[in-house]
């Protein structure tokens, strides 16, 4: 049997309340859990000190039998100097997809077409009227 550390939803619907609790991995979200470890309010402010309030004793006796926390939960146990979460680094996170690399492109080149198009008028206008002004001299 795997255990778990995650969060049990509770409450009403848009007024969320979670039990963090040491689960079966198998069990459901909301379903049978093993052992209560401390509730989390996501509606409180996150200076207030209520908002993740957990048992440390029972959080480090599962985390010693090898239970696993799920990543919300490990970064509720990293505040409280229960357990560590490395650092993650993701640098492709905020590129553009593909999709949208193809319509930057294509908006590239229509940009340099329509300049190409402003310029060549401007030359040739300005190379008929160099002759005339050698003429009139």
């Amino acid at each position: 049997m795997s255990v778990k550390l995650r969060l049990a939803r509770g409450g009403t619907k848009k007024r969320p309340f979670y039990r963090v609790v040491a689960a079966d991995e198998r069990a459901p979200r909301d379903g049978r859990y093993i052992e209560r470890l401390g509730t989390y309010n996501p509606l409180l402010p996150k200076d207030h000190a209520e908002r993740v309030v957990l048992n440390t004793e029972r959080v480090q006796y599962w985390l010693s039998q090898g239970a696993q926390p799920t990543d919300r939960v490990l970064r509720f146990l990293d505040a409280a100097g229960l357990a560590k979460r490395p650092a993650r680094n993701n640098p492709n996170k905020a590129e553009p997809g593909a999709k949208a690399k193809e319509r930057l492109e294509a908006r590239r080149q229509a940009e340099e077409d329509a300049k190409a198009a402003a310029e060549a008028p401007a030359e040739e206008a300005a190379g008929e009227e160099a002759p005339a002004e050698e003429a009139a001299e």
